[in-house]
């Protein structure tokens, strides 16, 4: 794949995505499982380092969030209940000032087609005098490559994983603390990043992406204008929609009929009365448009294939790429609440504590959130770095994003009004996977 190239500041042609939004769908749906969570929780003994997670001390100091229970005490960080991870002694910070890895080959874990190759090139001859080379390896779902990174085999740096792993993560001690020194662009992103709720203090966590969870749709095709709609979220439910289509992922699909009813916080319940209220959503959702469960609306909403959809943010700037020769993007349109309570989220990058390179690792992470470097891997994957120097206006201006689309663009106030999809405790959880089960059956 040849991937997008710059002009100054505006793009010239935007790369297509391959695979990664139907990784994506099944990352998020796999995560949750209490399974990993009893299996990382139980992997002390067998961390990259060798280091029984009974051993050692913390010597930083961790508030308490919600436990899991069979994870025998895992916390899970959330909005409301914030975590400051302990930073043990076993898995210390590395040294001030320290010269980078010589002769190294910098081993990245990503989704494929989830980074611009620019990127990479850019940094290897930044640091061209220490002889390095990046390496990608990619992984079908975050299930398998939580386990990957456990089993130790493979010395990856750094890994690309969402917020709802790093309690896994900081648990077993498969990632490494960072020290904050190699890393001053950090100073370029928001700062709801430099303190998020998931990791006080960034302690262990740079940011990657940020997206929007809306409704996408042919402006040409579609027979219910979703913009136009009181709700908006009604056209899910309105028998005149056709060639509807949700987003195959539980959570997110889920949360669609609590956010048409303005119940978003409700979106990560454990009542039984919510649940069953999700389920009567879901069902008369498919008695009245019968929507396709899929994660290729990013191609599908282009072709033609479907009129409206839920859809990810990142994927219908991507749409663009996809359109039939001659179609203008102004066929394509996106709608996410205007005062930003609807579904955001967000991806990061973490330095594995199994890698041999932590300064190159950390140095990488700096590179990657350089403004210019960031912009690049916009352009190329879709999904939004969340910089200061990016807003609607430049993102427009620099052809980055059609005009049309401009409500697809992520903005800072939607990570305090917006709502988050997390992790649940295993009974709600599988109460939950239960109605999935039942509305996929019918879909």
């Amino acid at each position: 794949m040849v991937g997008p190239r710059e002009d100054g500041d505006r793009v010239v042609r935007r790369a297509p995505i391959r695979r990664r939004s139907f990784l994506r769908g099944l990352a998020l749906g796999a995560v949750v499982g209490p399974g990993l969570v009893e299996t990382l929780a139980a992997c002390g003994s067998q961390t990259p380092g060798g280091v029984p997670l009974s051993s050692s001390t913390p010597v930083g100091s961790g508030s308490a969030a919600r436990s899991s229970g069979p994870a025998g005490g895992l916390q899970i960080a959330t909005p409301d209940n914030p975590v400051t991870w302990p930073i043990y002694d076993d898995n210390p910070i590395i040294g001030n000032s320290l010269t980078p890895e010589k002769n190294a080959t910098l081993r990245l874990y990503n989704y494929e087609d989830y980074i611009d190759p620019n990127a990479i090139k850019s940094f290897q001859k930044k640091y061209a005098k220490y002889n390095v080379k990046v390496q990608v390896s990619t992984f079908n779902d975050t299930d398998e490559a939580l386990l990957k990174i456990r089993d130790g085999k493979v010395p990856y740096d750094i890994y690309f994983p969402s917020y709802d792993q790093i309690s896994k993560m900081v648990t077993a001690r498969l990632i490494r603390p960072l020290n904050h020194s190699y890393i001053p662009n950090i100073s370029n992103v928001w700062p709801e990043f430099t303190n998020p709720w998931y990791d006080q203090n960034w302690q262990y966590t740079v940011p990657y992406t940020v997206y929007t969870t809306g409704i996408g749709w042919r402006t040409d095709k579609a027979t219910v204008d979703p913009s136009k709609q009181q709700n908006p979220y009604d056209v899910f439910w309105n028998p005149k929609s056709s060639n509807v289509a949700v987003i195959d992922d539980w959570h997110t699909c889920m949360a669609l009929p609590l956010l048409r009813e303005g119940r978003g916080a409700d979106i990560n319940s454990t009542d039984p009365a919510v649940i069953k209220d999700v389920q009567d959503g879901l069902l008369s959702m498919q008695a009245a448009t019968h929507p396709k469960v899929t994660i290729t609306m990013y191609n599908d909403l282009p072709a033609g294939e479907l009129s409206l959809c839920q859809m990810w943010s990142g994927d219908v700037v991507n749409a663009v790429s996809y359109l039939p020769k001659g179609t203008p993007p102004t066929v394509l349109g996106y709608w996410f609440p205007p005062d930003g309570k609807g579904s955001v989220d967000n991806d990061l990058m973490v330095i594995l504590k199994g890698g041999k390179n932590p300064v190159l690792a950390h140095l990488f992470l700096n590179h990657m959130l350089d403004t210019k470097t960031a912009l690049g891997n916009f352009a190329f994957i879709g999904y939004q770095p969340p910089q200061n120097a990016l807003d609607v206006n430049r993102l427009v201006s620099g052809g980055y994003v059609p005009a049309n689309l401009s409500a697809a663009v992520v903005k800072r106030p939607y990570f305090t009004e917006g709502y988050r999809l997390l992790e649940l405790p295993p009974a709600a959880d599988a109460a939950w996977h239960q109605v999935w089960t039942r509305f996929k059956a019918g879909a």
